[in-house]
Order: structure tokens, then C-alpha cells, then sequence
């Protein structure tokens, strides 16, 4: 695999995303890459000093991996895309909300930005996540959109480094047949897909009463889920959700993490 990226910015939420993202990499025996963005007139020595001292104290959780770091200047979502894209990371790692010793948040605070430049997946951890608990669960929601199913390449590969469970959320957002019958479809094909990887799953059917973020939220809560997986796109039609929106609602609301996934028509647009 590919390196793990992990934005830094010592708040106790990308703390907490450097600690998963050690367990993610010792599981897919991928070096990690720590990015600090500093703003112009930060002083680079006591940043290195801080961040090294840092590194040493979980170096005894590195598993035959290296966990190296890398300070950038400019904007925190771009340089992080920048190095991700760099790297050709397989996953970008950052954590939300808190306050640090050094600085504000700056990540935290630029997470919707994060999602919408990146060229990899975002894996977004809040700093109240239960580390306690193994990923043994993971939401995959499917409606009737062309690139629903182009997360499931990710969670797929999530499930089969923890052992996890797939729940599959079909999720109806219209009384149409056509639409109705689309999420059906699509939700036959991920099963497929799931079983042809020997993946262990369930699946559910929802009526979407209020929109595709509170049901998914709610059914999430519901299983005890460990990890949402989405796309940066949902149906357009409904609730005039376009790009960004729903990935936005979804980490502002979730206390559980969250895998945004780009659809590639979005990427080959931006390249």
C-alpha cells in the first residue's frame, strides 16, 4: 500500500488521527507521512521540536513502518492535497475540533475544504471517538446516484483489514418506481460484489423521511457503527443536496468517523 497521510496541528483531535492512523498503516504495512502546515512567520524550530518529541513518544507502536513528517506553508486544504497527491497516499487522515497548545485548530476548521480538494479519500476522526472499540462495523448508505457505488471499493477494503461488517443502507428518497428500483439494483450489486470477496455483510432498506444524513446518522447509531463511508455527492434531486453538502452535514453531525470518497468523474474534472 501506498503511504498514509495524517494531517497534524497538535489539537487533540489530530492527535487522536495520528494514533489510527498507526493502526491503519501497521495493518496495511504502509509508511505514514505527518504534514504540519505552519503560517508565514511561524517559527520552523520549536514546530520540529514539538513534532519530533511527539514521534518518539509512539515510535513503539510502529510495526516495520516509518512515520516521517513534513512541514508546509500556504493553505492547510491544499497543501494537504498537495502532499497527498505528492505521495500518492492511499488514504488522508485529520482530525476535528479541539483547541491546541500552539495553535487554533487550523484543520479543523478547514475539514470541508479537506474533502472537497483531495485527490485520495478523507478519513475524518473526531477527537470524542471511542479508540476502545475495535472497527468492527461500517455503514455504507446507497441511493440511486450514478457514483453510489464507487465507495464501496473503500469500505470493502476497510472490512477486510479489520474483519468488519458491512451494513448496506439503501436508502429510498422518492415514492418513484424508477428511483426505487435503481437503489434496489444498485444494493444487489454491492451484495454481489461483498460475497464475491467473501466479506461479511447486512443490509437494510430505509424510507428517507427527513434527509439522507439524519436517516443515515440515525441507522448508524442505531447498529453502533465504528465508521460511515460516503460520497462528496449525493442524489441531487433530493433536498438540493449538491456537492459538498451532504459531506459537510455528515461531519458536522457525526461522532463517528467518517470515509469521504470523490467521485471519479470529479477527480478526472479537476486533473
Amino acid at each position: 500500500m501506498n503511504k498514509v497521510v495524517v494531517g497534524f496541528d497538535f489539537s487533540s483531535g489530530s492527535a487522536y488521527a495520528v494514533d489510527l492512523a498507526i493502526n491503519i498503516a501497521n495493518r496495511w504495512h504502509s509508511d505514514i507521512r505527518l504534514v504540519y502546515v505552519k503560517e508565514k512567520k511561524e517559527d520552523e524550530a520549536p514546530i520540529r521540536a514539538e513534532i519530533e518529541r511527539r514521534n518518539e513518544g509512539v515510535a513503539n507502536l510502529l510495526q516495520d513502518i516509518k512515520l516521517e513528517y513534513v512541514i508546509r506553508e500556504g493553505n492547510p486544504a491544499e497543501q494537504l492535497a498537495a502532499q497527498a497527491k505528492q505521495d500518492n497516499a492511499s488514504l488522508l487522515v485529520v482530525g476535528t475540533h479541539g483547541m491546541s497548545g500552539m495553535k487554533r485548530n487550523m484543520l479543523g476548521t478547514n475539514t470541508h475544504r479537506i474533502i472537497e480538494v483531495s485527490p485520495v479519500p478523507v478519513l475524518i476522526i473526531r477527537e470524542d471517538f471511542n479508540f476502545n472499540k475495535a472497527l468492527e462495523t461500517i455503514v455504507v448508505p446507497l441511493d440511486s446516484s450514478d457514483d453510489t457505488r464507487q465507495k464501496v471499493a473503500e469500505a470493502a477494503l476497510f472490512a477486510r483489514t479489520f474483519g468488519s461488517t458491512i451494513h448496506l443502507l439503501g436508502l429510498y428518497t422518492s415514492t418513484f418506481p424508477d428511483i426505487r428500483r435503481t437503489v434496489n439494483n444498485y444494493v444487489k450489486m454491492v451484495e454481489r460484489h461483498l460475497e464475491g470477496q467473501e466479506i461479511n455483510f447486512e443490509t437494510k432498506y430505509l424510507e428517507v423521511e427527513k434527509n439522507v444524513t439524519v436517516s443515515t446518522l440515525e441507522y448508524a447509531n442505531e447498529v453502533k457503527a465504528d465508521l460511515i463511508a460516503i460520497m462528496t455527492e449525493q442524489e441531487k434531486s433530493f433536498s438540493s443536496l449538491f456537492l459538498g453538502t451532504y459531506a459537510q452535514q455528515m461531519v458536522n453531525e457525526s461522532t463517528i468517523p467518517v470515509l469521504t470518497v470523490r467521485p471519479r468523474s470529479v477527480l478526472a474534472d479537476r486533473d
